[in-house]
């Protein structure tokens, strides 16, 4: 298995103000395939993705990637399994707004020891045209669009995704949806994604779902449609 998530807990606060956010998570995923957490504000979901992104630590349970195992490395390898396995892309585009499109997926090329073609990718992310553009003139989707590239340039075996589209309306969503799927398909990435629309389960190779802390389904998807016919 590429990825496994093994009895994964984890609490904040102390005495009365204790909330356990996880209870025990396992999960294992394919490589290649797209992954939705689902569930409403307060289930985890975010916080799982965050545990694997090497973000927060655990009370308690282990991730392995590859065989590696995240909890026994210390600071410099963890720097290093971020920079070598992961993508993070966010609601937020977090984008640098004194450079250009090109300029800023080229910061997530720097990072990586095999990075992909940034032209190719750009003209994969339909932003060719635009390359030579700051942020602030392009179109919300747009901006996405360019954090996607800034995250998939790296090569990462792993697309970590906390609510990607929660900041657009429902075309644009649907557009960065397919892109991600496209992505995914071509560079074969496996995809990590957290929502809480109940729609995106259905274009998705595995679904989570999260309530309390604690897993409530978690299956195969048998029934996956593309990201373009979503509805919702």
């Amino acid at each position: 298995m590429f990825l496994e998530i093994q009895q994964i807990k984890k609490h904040f606060g102390e005495g009365e103000s204790r909330v356990d956010v996880l209870r025990g998570i396992d999960i294992s995923i394919e490589k290649g395939e797209i992954c939705v957490l689902l569930g409403p504000s307060g289930s985890g979901k975010s916080t799982l993705l965050n545990i694997i992104g090497g973000i927060e630590t655990p009370d308690s349970g282990k991730i392995t990637i590859h065989g590696e195992t995240i909890g026994e490395m210390n600071e410099k390898n963890l720097t290093l399994y971020r920079r070598k396995h992961l993508g993070y892309i966010f609601q937020m585009y977090n984008l640098i707004p004194n450079l250009n499109i090109k300029e800023n997926v080229e910061v997530g090329a720097y990072l990586s020891d095999n990075p992909l073609d940034v032209d190719d990718l750009l003209k994969t992310l339909g932003l060719y045209e635009h390359r030579h553009k700051l942020p602030n003139q392009l179109s919300g989707g747009q901006q996405q669009r360019t954090a996607i590239g800034r995250a998939v340039v790296k090569n990462p075996d792993i697309l970590l995704c906390d609510e990607p589209t929660g900041a657009l309306d429902y075309h644009t969503s649907k557009e960065i949806l397919k892109l991600l799927e496209d992505v995914s398909r071509k560079y074969g990435n496996t995809v990590v994604m957290v929502t809480h629309n109940d729609a995106l389960q259905n274009m998705a190779d595995r679904v989570v779902k999260l309530r309390d802390g604690k897993i409530r389904k978690n299956f195969v998807n048998e029934t996956k449609i593309p990201a373009a016919e979503l509805e919702w």
